[in-house]
C-alpha cells in the first residue's frame, strides 16, 4: 500500500524525526530559546555573548545528542499512543540531561546550576516543541491537507485532449490498430487523474505514465517531438507524489517543442544517489515569445505539491540556459516495500 500524504499531516502522533524539516525547526527553535535564555539573564547587553557561549556550551551537546537518539527511535516512538510517545520523549531528554549533566560538571569552572534546574528548563523546552508541532499537526490536519492537494492536483490542459481526440480521429481509417493504442493510453492517462491521488506512488508506474503521454504527443507533433529516456539507474522501488513528472512533460511539450518548426528534444533522466531521487528534465527554450506564460504558476503548483508530501527534504530547481530549459527535481528515497 503506498504512503499517503496524511502520514505527514497530524493523525494524533509525534512527529516524523527523521525528517529534514522537523529536525531543522527543532534546531531553530531551541536556539532562538536560547538566545532569549541568555537576554534574560543578563543585565548589559555588553555581556550578551560571553552568556551565549555559556548557554550554549550545554545546549548544543544536548540539542545534537537528542536529535541523534529521536531519530534512532523514531519507529518506535510514533508506534506509541500520542501520550505515552510525548511521556517517552521527556523521559529521553531528562535522562540524556542527566548523563551530560554528569559528564560535564568536571569541566565547568564556576560549577554547574543544580540539576533539579536544568530538568525544568529542559522540561520546558521540550514542552513547548511538542506544543508546537502539536498545533502545526492541527494546522496541516488532513482534512486541510487534502483539500489543499486536491486544489493543487495537476490536471492535463484541455488543448492536449481535444488535440489528441483528432490525433486519433486521423488515424482511424490510416492505422486502426495505432488509433485503438491510443484511445488505451489516453483512458489511462484520465483514469490516473480522475483516482485519488493523496498516496505516493511507485516511480516505475509514473514513468509508464509519461511514456504513454508522449507517445499520444508524437502523434501530432510527429518528428518534431524526440525524447530521450535515461532511466538505467533509477530506482525502480522508489515512490513520490504522483502525477508531477506529466505535468512537467507537458510543460516541456507545449513551451519547448510547439512553437519549433524544426524537431526538439525532450529529455528525461532520473537516477538515484545517496538516499535521494533525482528526475532531471531538459527541453528546448526560446527567450522570445508569449508562449512561456503559466510556466511559473505550474511549477510553483507542484513545489507545494512536493512539500505537502515531503517538507523540506524535496526540492524543485529549475535552469535556463541559452537555449534550453532544465527542472531538477530531488526527493528522499522512500522505498515501497517500507510502506
Amino acid at each position: 500500500m503506498a504512503r499517503s500524504i496524511n502520514q505527514n499531516a497530524y493523525s494524533g502522533a509525534l512527529p516524523n524525526f527523521r525528517n529534514l524539516g522537523i529536525a531543522l525547526r527543532i534546531v531553530v527553535i531551541v536556539n532562538v530559546m536560547a538566545l532569549a535564555a541568555a537576554i534574560v539573564q543578563v543585565k548589559d547587553m555588553r555581556q550578551l555573548m560571553s552568556a551565549l557561549v555559556e548557554a550554549s556550551a550545554i545546549v548544543q551537546p544536548l540539542l545534537l545528542l537528542s536529535l541523534v537518539v529521536l531519530v534512532g527511535l523514531n519507529d518506535p516512538l510514533k508506534r506509541l499512543p500520542y501520550a505515552l510517545g510525548a511521556l517517552a520523549v521527556f523521559a529521553i531528554e531528562l535522562v540524556l540531561t542527566t548523563l551530560l549533566y554528569s559528564v560535564g560538571e568536571p569541566l565547568l569552572d564556576a560549577g554547574p546550576a543544580p540539576l533539579l534546574r536544568y530538568w525544568a528548563l529542559v522540561a520546558l523546552g521540550t514542552g513547548t516543541l511538542l506544543v508546537y508541532f502539536d498545533l502545526r499537526g492541527r494546522a496541516l490536519s488532513p482534512a486541510f491537507t487534502e483539500a489543499r492537494l486536491q486544489a493543487l492536483q495537476a490536471r492535463i490542459r484541455p488543448h492536449f485532449l481535444f488535440n489528441s481526440i483528432n490525433a486519433v480521429l486521423s488515424l482511424i481509417r490510416q492505422n486502426p490498430k495505432r488509433a485503438e493504442t491510443a484511445l488505451e493510453d489516453m483512458a489511462d492517462l484520465f483514469r490516473v487523474l480522475m483516482a485519488d491521488n493523496r498516496s505516493l506512488s511507485p516511480l516505475a508506474r509514473e514513468v509508464a505514465l509519461c511514456r504513454q503521454y508522449l507517445d499520444l504527443e508524437q502523434l501530432r507533433l510527429g518528428e518534431r517531438l524526440q525524447v530521450e529516456w535515461h532511466v538505467d539507474k533509477m530506482p525502480t522501488d522508489a515512490l513520490m507524489p504522483p502525477l508531477v513528472l506529466q505535468p512537467l512533460l507537458e510543460n516541456a511539450v507545449y513551451h519547448g517543442i510547439e512553437p519549433r518548426v524544426e524537431p526538439g528534444v525532450v529529455s528525461i533522466n532520473i537516477y538515484g544517489s545517496r538516499g535521494q531521487v533525482h528526475a532531471v528534465l531538459r527541453n528546448p527554450y526560446r527567450h522570445e515569445g508569449a508562449h512561456h506564460a503559466g510556466n511559473k504558476m505550474a511549477l510553483a503548483n507542484i513545489r507545494e505539491r512536493l512539500q505537502l508530501h515531503f517538507d523540506a527534504e524535496a526540492t524543485l530547481d529549475t535552469r535556463v540556459g541559452e537555449d534550453t530549459y532544465q527542472v531538477h527535481i530531488t526527493l528522499p528515497y522512500v522505498k515501497g516495500a517500507e510502506t
